[in-house]
């Protein structure tokens, strides 16, 4: 069943994803940036990264703008090719910038995973992953309570997530990786 989940979200335009995603998108908008949703919408992606639906995994929905940032106009004398306001863009992927939010949002919970969901003119909108350290079904399962140990603590904000790690250039290894960082 989860094969034909994933192939029909891999081209979203000829399947029947698209006319679905066009029916709730509007809906998402109106919605607060980060709202918790009570299953994953794609189940395939979710599971694949990591999620179980038991107690203790927390799935987050929320939406980021798309695009670079616009700096605002200087007002203190400089030359104006230093002005630097149009083109600027930040260093962190926006699944990244993403993932941060809904971490802050949730200071209790740690960040397992995230993945994309849709996006339109305006905003990406991701699905986002947590897990309760401190839940005694998290705390008992050998599967992922290697989240509980201290040094895992905040580790959306150091980039140890996979969306992190991409970002930081460590899927390459070996000699010639340095030239990618």
């Amino acid at each position: 069943m989860y094969k034909y989940i994933r192939d029909a979200w891999k081209n979203p335009d000829e399947s029947y994803v698209k006319e679905l995603m066009q029916q709730r998108a509007p809906q998402w908008r109106r919605e607060s940036v980060i709202t918790r949703v009570d299953r994953p919408t794609r189940i395939d992606r979710a599971r694949s990264l990591g999620y179980k639906a038991k107690k203790g995994y927390i799935v987050v929905r929320t939406r980021v703008r798309r695009g670079g940032r616009r700096k605002t106009r200087f007002t203190a004398g400089r030359k104006p090719k230093r002005q630097g306001v149009k083109k600027i863009t930040p260093k962190k992927s926006i699944q990244r910038i993403a993932e941060e939010r809904v971490a802050r949002k949730y200071p209790n919970l740690e960040v397992l995973n995230s993945y994309w969901l849709w996006e339109d003119g305006k905003h990406k909108f991701f699905e986002v992953i947590l897990v309760d350290p401190n839940h005694p079904v998290i705390k008992n399962d050998p599967k992922i309570n290697w989240i509980c140990d201290k040094h895992h603590r905040g580790r959306v904000f150091r980039g140890l997530t996979s969306e992190g790690k991409k970002n930081r250039g460590l899927r390459n290894k070996g000699k010639g990786a340095e030239k990618l960082r």
